[in-house]
């Protein structure tokens, strides 16, 4: 069992990590991407990640914008593992940003 971060603890998270906030009980981080087709491709690359770490975040893609939620539903809120994975879908998104 994974303790529930307080909101301050989460919100002390979330201003570490760029682009994310908490709003409706999870971690929340939308992103527009230049293309659908790059969109499609982050999410592609998250989800294999997610199923690696066995901690899947919930995806909304409209066009060219994803939304990344985080929350342990298991647990009933936000853990140290959300924290960790919207450091990693980060880092994901980072790489598909960075000129090869």
């Amino acid at each position: 069992m994974m303790a529930v971060l307080t909101d301050d603890e989460v919100d002390a998270a979330a201003a570490e990590l760029d682009g994310w906030d908490r709003a409706d009980g999870a971690l929340r981080r939308s992103i527009k991407f230049p293309a659908f087709l790059d969109g499609i491709e982050a999410v592609r690359r998250v989800g294999a990640h997610a199923e690696s770490e066995d901690h899947h975040p919930d995806i909304d893609i409209r066009w060219r914008t994803v939304t990344f939620a985080l929350v342990t539903h298991s647990e009933g809120g936000i853990t140290d593992k959300d924290v960790q994975m919207a450091r990693d879908i980060n880092g994901i998104v980072a790489e598909l940003s960075s000129p090869e």
